[in-house]
């Protein structure tokens, strides 16, 4: 069946209020991204009923439009071709979308700005990680003994593949800075030297900080002499979020503030110099400090959290995980995960996030085989493989939401899971991809636990669907 890209344009646009309701229009792979005037104006059941549109919701003050990858290209082209508006990109959309947000969502924002930019480093260095731990893992493949012990010769892939894996956790803070700083107006390239800054070598490594504070084998921290007046602990940041996060901030505050202040012919030789070592003063001095502790805190609560009533918050954690990601405040479970990782060496919180994933994906296979029209099952099936590689939006938004129940039943299929995974501790020492690949970045000794896990994510969606599919209280679309 050929597709009418300028009809489904022309409904659109109709059902979002008319061309003079839309402020700026852009489209990412699968979505159009909106910022309207008025969101009183949107015909919701219309616009959904659309044969191109799989689903559209307001995220973070931008409506956004699941059309799917090309599809989306074309109908945008007839939009502008309509409206005769001007093309816009997602960042001004976003901008624009920005200035109806609460002071939560605008915070909410922030993260989503900052580590979305540098999630590709962080992926890749928690598969490299994963792999690094298949090779090191005792019992895996032979009994007592790990690939490195069998095969000597793999030693020095280990080393490097070890190296590379490690390289963006340890220089964490410098991609942090990067993409803060420009985030919050400032000089990125400045960002990058105060995140590099964190993790001097002539500073001590944070992932030693624990053994001198508390004194064994004699080791004692580190102090810069100031005048004799005050010490500053010669303590680094490595892998950690928030003091570099903060720490963006008031670089880009000061650097800022001088440039309205200092004349442009000398801004070269002042703005910098100053700006840097102002704010690597604060940052050595009260904000590490501070924001360490801050972070070890909101750790030892989750962990506490976790130890004190794992069923507890395992269920709710993965029965609220997905409801979370529509209104997109996922985002700052990656800062968490980080911190986890950094303080504790692995996050627990990774794992329930991928087999969520993977529950969505599951509940929108089981659409595929429940769904009787063509362009269903078509929408159902594509959705489901994309959810089990971690974009779950297409299964979110364009099958499951779309039909209630399957998002009910993968709601149900994830909290169970991430209860089994919790109650047996399973951990994850970085950050890889969020669905069925997942396994790779989970420790060797958790692999067992974590595919029961994932059998549990895709078996209870799947059933609980199409149980639920036979009752016409729940089943009001399909």
């Amino acid at each position: 069946m050929s597709k009418n890209y300028s009809e489904a344009a022309k409904q659109i646009i109709a059902y979002i209020g008319g061309k003079d309701n839309i402020e700026q229009a852009a489209h990412c792979v699968t979505r159009l991204r909106l910022a309207l005037k008025d969101e009183s104006k949107i015909e919701q059941e219309k616009l959904q009923g659309i044969d191109l549109v799989k689903g559209a919701f307001m995220n973070a003050g931008v409506y956004q439009i699941v059309i799917g990858p090309v599809d989306v290209e074309r109908v945008y082209a007839e939009m502008i071709g309509q409206t005769k508006m001007q093309s816009a990109t997602i960042a001004d959309v976003k901008e624009m979308g920005s200035t109806k947000l609460n002071p939560m969502q605008k915070l909410v924002k922030i993260f989503s700005d900052v580590f979305m930019p540098i999630l590709p480093a962080i992926i890749t260095a928690g598969l490299l990680m994963g792999i690094n731990n298949l090779i090191g893992a005792k019992d895996l493949f032979f009994e007592g003994k790990n690939l490195l012990e069998v095969y000597p010769n793999l030693g020095g892939l280990w080393d490097l593949i070890n190296m590379m894996a490690n390289t963006a956790f340890v220089f964490l803070p410098a991609l942090v800075g990067w993409s803060a700083t420009k985030r919050f107006g400032g000089s990125e390239i400045l960002g990058i030297v105060l995140g590099l800054l964190l993790v001097h070598p002539d500073l001590l490594n944070a992932w030693n900080y624990g053994q001198a504070a508390a004194g064994i084998d004699g080791a004692k921290i580190p102090y810069f002499d100031i005048f004799g007046v005050f010490s500053i602990e010669k303590v680094g940041y490595q892998g950690q979020i928030l003091p570099i996060l903060v720490a963006a901030y008031v670089l880009s505050k000061v650097e800022l503030w001088l440039k309205k202040r200092v004349p442009s012919a000398i801004q070269l030789l002042v703005v910098p110099i100053t700006s840097i070592v102002v704010t690597g003063f604060l940052a050595l001095a009260v904000i590490g400090p501070v924001t360490r502790h801050i972070g070890n805190l909101l750790a030892d609560g989750i962990v506490y959290v976790f130890d004190f009533a794992p069923v507890v918050g395992a269920l709710l954690f993965g029965a609220l995980y997905a409801p979370l990601v529509i209104t997109g405040m996922h985002h700052m479970f990656i800062a968490i995960d980080l911190q986890l990782i950094a303080q504790n060496g692995g996050t627990f919180i990774w794992p329930m996030i991928a087999l969520s994933n993977i529950a969505q994906g599951s509940a929108a296979l089981a659409m595929f085989w429940i769904a009787k029209k063509q362009n269903d099952k078509s929408m159902a099936s594509t959705s489901a493989v994309s959810a089990y590689f971690g974009i779950t939006e297409p299964a979110l938004f364009g099958v499951n939401l779309a039909n209630k129940f399957p998002f009910y039943a993968a709601l149900i299929g994830s909290a169970t899971a991430a209860i089994f995974i919790t109650l047996n501790h399973v951990l994850a020492p970085a950050i890889g991809i969020g669905g069925l690949p997942a396994f790779i970045s989970i420790m060797p000794n958790s692999m067992i636990s974590f595919f029961i896990g994932m059998a549990i994510a895709v078996v209870v969606p799947v059933i609980l669907t199409i149980l639920m599919s036979r009752s016409k209280r729940l089943n009001s679309k399909a």
